[in-house]
């Protein structure tokens, strides 16, 4: 079988850096075009000199009948609304699309457009949409023709919560997280926020009741429970390069031990390559994901305040962005599910 030609519309951002690099290694892959809104080429070294002597693509505009010829598969590597108006003509043109946006992440799209405070311009398209997490949709993710996939800060999340929305153990009124990202989590573009003398040696909490993710987060773990969910979800910014930690409580009904509560997780995950559920006593840091596409997740049950704690970290740019869009790539396509994701 020839190797699979793939492109990355919007190609100089953090999370398609990390596409780039996936995508250069991996055995059934051809990487054919690096697209972004330019009006001509421009060297990919200039943006990243590290790909020196792997590969002669530069930067070229995204022009989409050629890139609609060149190539069978397309990463949208694009802020939210832009993803939508590129993955309208390739999906119309029969080519698979996996988008790192927002556009195609929710199943009710009143909830999109509200957050986003924008109009979807692509309603029908929306309702094929799959939410690229393969852990919980893997046998959808097979049949997908364009994936949307999570958000950073929810797979964090939601991967630490999943295994108990379908219990009765829980208060599922009763989620608070509390999550911690490193700075290439805003993007590539400098702000006063994340300017080096604003984020070093300093923590945040920002966007507080009032983050965008926070919709994303409760559509899914309501689906998982078959009710509405409201998370109480307060992100901060670290003085970090890369890598997320949310730490999550959640009050108990049952009066269940930890063993119990650990066995329904190491249940919920055998399998799974890339969620690993730690060892009693473990408990996860970024530093130990960092530039892997793992997500790692530990427990603790406060018997004193009847209230279990989660943690969960993952790299931010993979498992939270690149890193799952390629393990929805393998997934798509029957490739070994690791393929471009273990180094």
């Amino acid at each position: 079988m020839s190797a699979l030609k793939v492109a990355i519309i919007g190609a100089k951002g953090y999370a398609a850096r990390e596409l780039i690099a996936i995508l250069l290694r991996h055995p059934k892959v051809e990487l054919v075009a690096l697209a972004d809104k330019l009006d001509q080429p421009e060297p990919l070294l200039d943006c990243f000199p590290e790909f020196r002597g792997r590969t002669n693509l530069n930067f070229t505009p995204a022009d989409i009948p050629s890139l609609i010829s060149g190539a069978e598969t397309f990463f949208l590597a694009l802020p939210h609304k832009a993803a939508q108006d590129y993955a309208v003509p390739l999906c119309a043109a029969g080519k698979t699309v996996i988008d790192l946006s927002a556009d195609f992440r929710f199943e009710d799209l009143s909830v999109y457009e509200k957050t986003y405070a924008i109009k979807h311009i692509a309603a029908e398209l929306n309702k094929q949409a799959v939410y690229g997490m393969p852990e919980l949709n893997r046998e959808k993710i097979k049949k997908g023709r364009i994936i949307g996939n999570p958000g950073c800060y929810p797979t964090s999340v939601i991967l630490a919560c999943a295994p108990l929305m379908q219990t009765d153990w829980i208060d599922r009124a009763s989620i608070i997280a509390d999550s911690k990202s490193g700075v290439s989590g805003a993007g590539r573009a400098a702000t006063p926020v994340t300017h080096y003398v604003s984020c070093n040696e300093s923590i945040r909490a920002y966007s507080i009741a009032a983050h965008r993710h926070t919709p994303e987060i409760e559509e899914k773990l309501s689906l998982l429970a078959g009710e509405p969910i409201a998370v109480q979800f307060t992100p901060h910014l670290t003085p970090m390069d890369r890598g997320i930690l949310s730490t999550i409580y959640i009050n108990m009904k049952k009066d269940v031990g930890e063993p119990e509560i650990r066995s329904l997780y190491e249940k919920f995950y055998r399998g799974e390559p890339f969620t690993r559920v730690l060892p009693e006593g473990q408990t996860p840091a970024t530093k130990t994901v960092a530039c892997t596409n793992y997500c790692d997740i530990g427990m603790k049950l406060d018997k004193r305040t009847g209230r279990l704690i989660l943690v969960s970290a993952i790299d931010n740019l993979l498992k939270g962005a690149s890193g799952q869009a390629v393990q929805c790539l393998n997934i798509l396509y029957d490739f070994e599910e690791t393929a471009g994701l273990l180094v």
